[in-house]
């Protein structure tokens, strides 16, 4: 056991019993547990060695099957802590929220954070708090493999210990606990409301898992076959209502969700679980699921280390609204990834429609410009009229590149969505994707560039023909020029929070798309009492459906355009260094500037730099606005890219087999 060698020769406590058994008695409660706490001391690696928890669990394991009285003594501390505890608050509280919403479970939190709970030492979570006192404990026991703690367990017969009928008492109050708690949170209409109109059963699961309960509470002698019937009858119906947290959570791509009913599925997912851990201690059969058991023990100690987490609470509450922005996303991420060289076309047309829209755009914005407006205005009309150049963008059907990134980044994600594969995602089939992703976005920022430039030229040039000036000239033209300069100018910084609002903005259009359809507001909007009146049903349905159809987009486009509209004169206002660049934007910014100046009068190299700046700043925007994208997605999804090291290595070798597939699709695609 050298993972057990202390540097001062200092015996371990499993030793220290073995040499002197009547020093460490365990015949009271307190005594037992002084006898857990340093026995779990003991095997507890330092914080620098946790990733050797798995081998000293492994030789722990090792030196109690060469000691049996060691472990007699372990089994009967832990029997007497089971016994003379209330096993129901680790069953009904533990890492599962009891109020009556998140926002009333926050609050509590935040109270508790200041001035932690008083805790009751007849509980069995004050045990398991005493235990496994130290805030990263739950780190080390997560380290150790399961199969590793099934053994441990399996060593002290915990099968065996868990039948014992003194803890029957004790599991049965908790189960009755779980089981009204399961009917109440099936009745809220955040559920109830949202079940599958069919089932395999005719009575409500929620109900009828209550009423079996109640069933097998009324045997004053029980009857081992009856019981066993029952409870199979309750697992049965426990399978139902797991089926119905599965509809539920299926259909919210059609019809969304909201925090609280996110909230309700995850803790009565939690209670569920939780019953079939008792319903296997007394079903009274030969089969104890230990490796259930496991995840639960595992799951209470990083419950109680984390139990006042704000950061643990509110990253699990919200953990499936951000997967439905991100599934909204990655569902029009699709349109973004070309396959064949037709898609490729076509998105290249698409994005030259879209840069012609932005001409437009930064010929009117420097327009407004002229016009002096105070900063809060000026930035006001900056605001509409990006918004509804992006808005035109959406509902021509055309592309703009920077929208992009948002989007392709939560289809990327979807290829590792541990919640759409059953088995290990296919990674070279994601390295194909990763390529189709930046081939797609290279053809919508060379599309939107080819046209952008020229055509904001040509606009300039008709602006000077039409009103005999030009649009911008002398120190303004050079000054357009110079905030594109990534040398002259802040214009990389102010490129990432271009980035920012962009992925903001992606956020905001999947929140709305999502609330339209959990409120239903499409149909609400069909049957308004105050339409009825003025309007035909033919024309109340087509406005209520297109409103559901293009909320998202047009929340996240009007979002998008005020962020950046208002960037530069809210640092104006408060004196900061703040402002935006946006890559089609600085090429029209540009072209204006050069139109201004006169190409003859700007060195060559000074313009080619400037290019560059602007090749950098759409860089940038990709970058950022992707990598936020890109996290919030994997984040919300469960993903954890620790689990795919070769992905990285498997992109680079697909890069230098075919690096013209990152370009343009290959022939027969």
């Amino acid at each position: 056991m050298h993972l057990f060698k202390r540097k001062r020769k200092e015996k371990s406590f499993c030793e220290k019993v073995l040499e002197d058994e009547s020093a460490y008695e365990i015949r009271t409660k307190e005594e037992s547990l002084h006898f857990l706490i340093a026995f779990f001391g003991d095997l507890r690696p330092p914080k620098k060695e946790q990733h050797l928890a798995d081998a000293r669990m492994n030789e722990m394991i090792l030196f109690l099957e060469a000691h049996p009285t060691l472990v007699s003594r372990l089994q009967q501390s832990i029997l007497v802590q089971l016994i003379n505890t209330r096993l129901e608050g680790a069953f009904t509280e533990s890492g599962i929220p009891l109020s009556s919403g998140f926002w009333d479970e926050l609050i509590g939190k935040l109270k508790h954070k200041l001035l932690p709970k008083e805790q009751n030492k007849d509980d069995f979570v004050y045990v398991l708090d005493r235990v496994f006192h130290k805030k990263n404990d739950h780190i080390w026991v997560e380290a150790i493999r399961r199969a590793t703690w099934i053994s441990f367990f399996e060593l002290l017969q915990f099968t065996l210990q868990a039948k014992d009928p003194r803890l029957t008492e004790h599991l049965i109050d908790a189960l009755t606990v779980l089981s009204f708690q399961v009917a109440n949170n099936g009745l809220e209409k955040e559920i109830s409301g949202y079940i599958a109109p069919f089932r395999s059963i005719p009575e409500n699961p929620f109900l009828l898992q209550s009423r079996l309960l109640h069933e097998l509470q009324q045997h004053e002698k029980p009857d081992p076959y009856k019981i066993r019937e029952v409870v199979n009858q309750l697992k049965q119906t426990l399978f139902e209502i797991e089926n119905e947290i599965r509809y539920i959570r299926l259909h919210q791509d059609q019809r969304g969700t909201s925090i609280r009913q996110s909230y309700l599925l995850l803790i009565l997912s939690a209670r569920i679980e939780r019953m079939h851990i008792l319903l296997d201690t007394i079903d009274n059969d030969d089969h104890f699921d230990i490796g259930r058991f496991v995840d639960l023990f595992k799951l209470l100690v990083r419950n109680e280390n984390l139990k006042n987490s704000i950061r643990q609470f509110i990253s699990q509450g919200v953990g499936y609204i951000a997967y439905q922005i991100a599934e909204h996303k990655g569902q029009r991420g699709g349109k973004y990834i070309t396959s064949t060289r037709r898609d490729y076309l076509n998105m290249l047309a698409s994005a030259m429609w879209g840069g012609l829209i932005i001409c437009f755009v930064a010929v009117v914005k420097n327009i407004l410009g002229k016009l002096h407006y105070a900063y809060f205005w000026q930035g006001f009309w900056y605001s509409i009229n990006y918004s509804a150049g992006f808005v035109l963008i959406d509902q021509t059907g055309s592309t703009l590149a920077t929208k992009q990134p948002a989007f392709t980044a939560n289809a990327v994600a979807v290829s590792l969505d541990s919640k759409k594969h059953l088995d290990q995602p296919d990674l070279q089939s994601l390295a194909f994707t990763v390529a189709k992703v930046i081939r797609s976005q290279t053809a919508s920022f060379v599309g939107n560039l080819i046209v952008v430039f020229p055509g904001t030229y040509l606009l300039a040039w008709a602006y000077h023909q039409l009103m005999g000036q030009k649009l911008v000239s002398g120190k303004a033209a050079f000054t357009l020029l110079q905030d594109q300069h990534p040398f002259q100018s802040l214009s990389l910084l102010y490129a990432c929070n271009t980035g920012v609002f962009l992925f903001l903005s992606g956020i905001i259009a999947g929140y709305v798309q999502n609330k339209m359809r959990f409120s239903n507001i499409g149909s609400r909007l069909a049957h308004h009492p105050g339409w009825h009146s003025s309007t035909s049903a033919k024309k109340r349905g087509w406005w209520a459906g297109f409103i559901e159809r293009n909320a998202g987009s047009y929340a996240g486009n009007i979002s998008l355009g005020f962020f950046l509209g208002m960037a530069a004169n809210v640092g104006k206002i408060f004196g900061v260094p703040f402002d935006i660049r946006h890559i089609t934007i600085s090429s029209g910014n540009m072209a204006i500037g050069v139109y201004g100046l006169g190409i003859g009068n700007i060195p060559t190299g000074y313009l080619v730099t400037v290019f560059l700046g602007v090749l950098g700043i759409g860089f940038f925007n990709f970058l950022v606005s992707f990598s936020l994208a890109f996290f919030v997605a994997v984040k919300s999804r469960g993903i954890q890219l620790r689990r795919y090291p070769e992905l990285i290595r498997i992109i680079v070798r697909h890069f230098f087999k075919k690096p013209l597939s990152f370009i343009i699709p290959p022939r027969g695609a």
